[in-house]
């Protein structure tokens, strides 16, 4: 099965995948990172296809995408993502899934262009808060030496040596879905030649690099008005002040959004996939008109 429909965004090549139909749209955007976006998310976007039309977004630099053009800024992260999904003939409303830290290009693009996004399905969703958390704590010289420290450790993963056998469960598998029975073997055989092809792409670095400037961008572009339902983890955040769900909470609060806890960490569509498929779906048929 191919999972590929590159379409053109200017320059860039970038990959559109959809399947399913329905009156609404859900539209999956990814966390920062996230070695194929199209194959990440199936445990979860496959069984709510059965419902709507999904639609999985791999930005530049993902899954079976082409390299960047443009600098990662929020502006330019959101325009790929409008853009793309035009240029597949996929046109708005849309309701999107948000993964991690895809949730900062989500509000930036409920609040810029509210007419295109009906809701937000938050799937462990990271807010611009969290972002903004981290700069109080961290200092920006402090928190770019994290972005080179990551970087020069995946080189060396990327090199399929000891470490990458040894760490195996926290790269490779972080998620699950190696390990775990949602992808089938030709799958995981795909999952795994895409790890190692986009592991030190330069696009990752980048939006890491950015994170603060274009968390800040969307904190100050507005409230969300669109309903949103939230899954928040227990996952370990590196603020120490506050923690990850303590801040997905009170986000949730301040926009009413409908929040669920699960304590299944970052990766619940590897573990929960049918609960959040049947949670989402019936908050899209009371909220998402």
């Amino acid at each position: 099965m191919s999972y590929e429909n590159i379409v053109k965004v200017g320059d860039a090549s970038l990959n559109v995948y959809s399947e399913g139909s329905g009156s609404r749209t859900i539209v999956f955007m990814a966390d920062l990172g996230i070695t194929s976006p199209v194959l990440e998310y199936r445990p979860l976007y496959t069984k709510m296809a059965e419902r709507y039309r999904v639609v999985v977004i791999e930005k530049s630099g993902y899954g079976y995408s082409g390299h960047m053009i443009s600098k990662r800024t929020i502006e330019n992260l959101v325009m790929e993502d409008r853009y793309s999904l035009k240029a597949a003939g996929i046109e708005p409303p849309y309701v999107l899934a948000v993964h991690g830290y895809g949730g900062i290009e989500a509000v930036y693009w409920a609040t810029q262009y509210p007419e295109e996004v009906k809701g937000i399905l938050g799937i462990d969703m990271g807010m611009p808060d969290h972002a903004l958390a981290v700069a109080k704590e961290l200092s920006e010289m402090k928190r770019q030496e994290m972005v080179r420290k990551r970087r020069d450790f995946l080189i060396k993963v990327a090199k399929k040596g000891l470490m990458s056998k040894l760490l195996y469960k926290q790269t490779l598998d972080v998620s699950g879905l190696m390990s775990g029975g949602y992808l089938t073997a030709e799958e995981k055989a795909q999952y795994k030649e895409l790890y190692y092809k986009n592991l030190l792409n330069e696009e990752v670095s980048d939006e890491s690099v950015l994170m603060t400037e274009n968390a800040t961008k969307a904190h100050d572009s507005g409230k969300v008005q669109c309903p949103m339902c939230l899954f928040i983890s227990d996952m370990n955040g590196q603020m120490k002040s506050i923690s990850w769900r303590e801040l997905s909470v009170s986000f949730a609060k301040r926009a009413n959004a409908e929040y669920h806890l699960s304590d299944t960490g970052h990766y619940p569509y590897s573990k929960i996939p049918g609960m959040m498929a049947d949670t989402f779906m019936t908050f899209i048929e009371k909220n998402c008109k």
